[in-house]
């Protein structure tokens, strides 16, 4: 074979190196009678004397069967709890974290708008500069807003929001991943040109 040969050739028995001499191989015992007990959290364990075992083999019958039953049922409960649980901790702290994010931003909007509404006054009059410190105010307010409103009245208004006018969340949704496809698009196509 050349080296720049890279066609797979077919295995052969030549390729198989036999087990050395005196090597003997055993395979291992089965693990239900390995003596392994498994207990759920608070429970018995599956393989003991009472009966607990797997339906019926140490003499348990219907009783130790209906036990098993009940106890993956209870595990599911349980982990699905569990899992809901850590799902609306994580999602309150990213709330929280989300929250003092946009207070931030929005300061610095209205900080921007009353800069601006400075300029527009000496630009284009004290008309025009109103609007801009009126449009200052009620982010400021809104700010305001969401800066002492707790977590969950702030989830309760999100999800009052999203029932009331499900088409403007499905729109808004589909803007964003517009604008995140776009982004990643023209990152991927700055990378190739470059």
């Amino acid at each position: 074979m050349a080296e720049n040969d890279t066609t797979p050739t077919p295995m052969t028995d030549a390729d198989i190196n036999a087990a050395p001499a005196g090597t003997a191989f055993e395979p291992a015992a089965p693990l239900k009678d390995a003596g392994v007990e498994f207990r759920a959290e608070g429970g018995t364990p599956s393989g003991d004397e009472n009966g607990g075992g797997t339906g019926g083999q140490s003499g348990g019958g219907q009783q130790g069967g209906a036990d098993i039953a009940s106890d993956p049922k209870q595990a599911v409960r349980e982990g699905v709890s569990n899992f809901s649980q850590q799902f609306t901790d994580k999602t309150r702290s990213l709330v929280d974290e989300g929250r003092s994010r946009a207070t931030g931003a929005l300061d610095q909007l209205v900080q921007m708008l009353n800069d601006a509404a400075g300029q527009v006054d000496e630009k284009l009059g004290g008309q025009y500069g109103n609007y801009a410190r009126n449009a200052a105010t009620s982010v400021q307010g809104f700010a305001e807003t969401v800066r002492n409103k707790d977590t969950d009245a702030l989830m309760d208004d999100a999800r009052g929001f999203v029932r009331q006018s499900p088409a403007v969340v499905i729109g808004v949704a589909a803007a964003l991943g517009f604008a995140v496809a776009r982004l990643v698009q023209s990152g991927l196509d700055d990378q190739q040109s470059a």
